[in-house]
């Protein structure tokens, strides 16, 4: 049985920028993310500690749910080549569709995501500078160093 996310669920996942897109059961992840997961565990990273690094809760998964991700996508490289990463499901036996241009919108999703990302944290720190400012605007300024 499949895990089915909660709605709550599928708007943190969408968050995360190694997710291509979610739906209530299934989770399609970007090529870049599916490439980077296979280095690693070949470095001897365990597939956990892959999915915790990217900034998942492995814990809303069934046991071993990453760990056959990377079970499923090693058998495609082996026998289909890196460029198999960009299929949007796991192993298919029927060789699924080819679907041209994956990889670029791959990169535009995972570039829409960043630059919110970086939207959000220039925002924070528009508001930190602001604030700073605020609380140093009241204080009297060392004016020692300028007397003569």
């Amino acid at each position: 049985m499949r895990t089915i996310f909660s709605s709550e669920q599928i708007t943190q996942l969408r968050r995360n920028p190694c997710v291509f897109s979610v739906t209530e059961r299934l989770i399609h992840y970007t090529y870049e993310f599916k490439k980077r997961a296979l280095e690693l565990h070949a470095e001897g990273v365990s597939p956990n500690e892959i999915w915790i690094r990217a900034g998942f809760n492995v814990s809303i998964w069934k046991k071993n749910y990453c760990k056959y991700n990377i079970r499923d996508w090693r058998q495609l490289v082996k026998t289909e080549g890196l460029q198999s990463l960009t299929k949007l499901g796991g192993v298919q036996s029927d060789k699924g569709p080819k679907i041209e241009g994956l990889i670029d919108a791959d990169k535009v999703r995972r570039l829409e995501l960043q630059v919110r990302y970086l939207a959000a944290e220039n925002d924070f720190l528009a508001k930190l500078r602001a604030k700073r400012a605020e609380s140093n605007s009241g204080r009297a300024r060392n004016t020692n160093s300028s007397r003569n």
